[in-house]
């Protein structure tokens, strides 16, 4: 070990947290690879028993910023501190095995040739016989396999499987949990149950907890907060509500879920649009600066209905793509204007490509909006 690696020395792995309390602090976090920028001045807080999911593209950096957390890399400018104490700076590194921290990879890195008791109780080697064994069963029972404990992980399904790398990593009750895309390897539905799942757990288990995927439903389903990463940096953080209902970037904006942008002039309480009249309080913190100018207004799919008619000057609109999803029907129109947007209707509609429509917005919340020659929002965070 070089010099300016630094052992932690008994951590203090039953600290008990007030709500709110900050457990992870990192500040200005930068990593590269020769000439390719891993991450860019980083910087976020975790709370204690909080849900944080690292969410973007491939190759954003949000697995760098996960492993710079777990020790297994040095990052090359920023802070790192947990609980108070500094992991990782220009002078210090605290070395993986040292920082209590509990990681679950995506391929669950089971030992095969040992039980799922054994499994469990890996991380348990300096507890004695009795303390190892009433963890093991503590963990059990939380997970739901005490009648799987004799069995070998090849006997055990993808989602059992899941939880038995779940209870090995809590076992030894680290200050931290930190999950590496751990669905990707499920199939769709048993993806869906076990983020539930695993939630349940460790909310149960009181553990802080960061979580990193590029599914968006993932992403907004399971996290008591979200960091969306772009390009080595973030994005937006906020409540999963807050991300997607006010973007404050146009990536942000297109990455959760299908984005449409309806051009409008500001004028006055009124919003005008290729599809009618908005009003202004239906846009989302317009302040007065951007009167008389030109926004664009983000909508949904399910903000918007398509509604086939036979000319008369009732269209504005002209439907130029169909995809069939099952339980419901994805449409894009393009209006006269020039906006393409998406419109989302039930299965049993339908419409045919180059069918004129009038496009239409029940939709009554408030929307987000972009200047147009602007890629943040303004006014449009919510922090």
């Amino acid at each position: 070990m070089s010099s300016d690696v630094t052992p932690l020395k008994d951590p203090d792995r039953t600290k008990v947290h007030d709500a709110g309390e900050t457990v992870l602090s990192v500040r200005g976090l930068t990593r590269r690879y020769g000439e390719q920028t891993g991450i860019e001045n980083v910087s976020v807080d975790v709370k204690a028993g909080e849900f944080l999911t690292l969410l973007g593209p491939s190759g954003c950096g949000k697995t760098t910023t996960l492993r710079l957390i777990a020790g297994l890399e040095r990052p090359q400018a920023g802070e790192i501190t947990l609980d108070g104490t500094v992991l990782a700076n220009e002078t210090t590194f605290v070395p993986a095995e040292e920082r209590a921290i509990g990681i679950v990879f995506q391929d669950f890195a089971l030992f095969p040739h040992l039980s799922v008791a054994e499994n469990i109780a890996f991380g348990l080697q300096d507890h004695s016989t009795t303390e190892r064994e009433e963890r093991v069963d503590e963990m059990l029972t939380l997970i739901g396999l005490r009648d799987h404990r004799d069995h070998k992980p090849e006997a055990l399904s993808g989602g059992e499987q899941q939880r038995v790398a779940l209870a090995r990593s809590l076992a030894p009750e680290p200050r931290m949990l930190l999950l590496d895309e751990p669905f990707s390897n499920l199939d769709v539905d048993l993806r869906v149950r076990m983020r539930e799942e695993v939630r349940r757990i460790v909310k149960q288990a009181g553990v802080t907890t960061i979580s990193v995927t590029h599914d968006q439903e993932e992403a907004l389903s399971i996290s008591d907060r979200v960091a969306i990463i772009n390009e080595g940096t973030i994005e937006q953080i906020g409540h999963p509500e807050t991300v997607f209902q006010h973007p404050t970037s146009r990536f942000v904006a297109g990455f959760l879920g299908h984005a449409s942008f309806l051009s409008g002039d500001v004028e006055g309480d009124i919003i005008e649009t290729g599809v009618g009249r908005l009003g202004r309080d239906q846009i989302h913190g317009l302040s007065t600066e951007y009167d008389d100018t030109a926004i664009d207004v983000l909508v949904r799919p399910d903000d918007l209905i398509a509604r086939p008619v036979d000319g008369h000057g009732e269209e504005n609109g002209i439907v130029t793509y169909r995809r069939y999803l099952g339980p419901n029907v994805l449409y894009r129109v393009e209006l006269e204007n020039g906006d393409v947007l998406e419109c989302m209707h039930n299965h049993t509609d339908h419409i045919s490509l180059d069918q004129p429509v009038a496009v239409e917005i029940p939709a009554t919340h408030q929307f987000a909006w972009f200047p147009k020659s602007d890629t943040l929002a303004g006014a449009n965070d919510d922090g």
